[in-house]
């Protein structure tokens, strides 16, 4: 099993940095699917779950080493199983290629002032033996190196998008 961890520190509040990671769900016009894209992860929201997101259900396409097979694309399937606005929020997920299982989850701590550490970790684990012990690493730390920045990004461009849209 591998296991990820990375934070930053950024000026906005806990309820700012909740709201861009957490976007109220509403089904687009005519029903549908919401869709989120942040650089090269594509997010397809399945069920929004209660009014604090859990149990909501989403798939993910992203970036994985080309070697694997599947033209460098991978696929995961998540449910958020625990939510406390603002402040937590844990997800489970199964995921191809190398067939893992993830754990994900963001911590939001308050550092006054308008300033909130954001903390993002994950755990993952090939189910297959084999793939486990040559690939899981290597696959680990591929997907961990963009998640970092894509989670930094999503939250900074969100905070960002929402001041402005505030502003009128």
């Amino acid at each position: 099993m591998r296991s990820h961890t990375f934070h930053f520190d950024i000026e906005a509040t806990r309820e700012e940095v909740w709201a861009a990671l957490h976007p109220r769900l509403r089904a687009p016009e005519g029903g549908g699917r919401r869709v989120i894209e942040h650089g090269d992860v594509r997010i397809e929201i399945l069920f929004a779950g209660d009014d604090d997101g859990r149990g909501l259900v989403r798939t993910c396409t992203f970036r994985v080493p080309k070697l694997l097979g599947t033209g460098g694309l991978g696929r995961s399937w998540e449910v958020v199983t625990e939510s406390r606005p603002p402040e937590f929020s844990e997800y489970e997920s199964v995921g191809k290629p190398l067939w893992s299982k993830a754990t994900g989850w963001h911590r939001l701590t308050d550092l006054g002032g308008g300033r909130t550490r954001v903390e993002f970790g994950e755990t993952y684990e090939a189910f297959n033996p084999i793939s486990r012990l040559l690939l899981e690493r290597y696959v680990h730390d591929f997907i961990s190196r963009d998640n970092d920045s894509l989670v930094r990004s999503a939250v900074e461009q969100g905070v960002a998008r929402r001041r402005a849209k505030r502003a009128g």
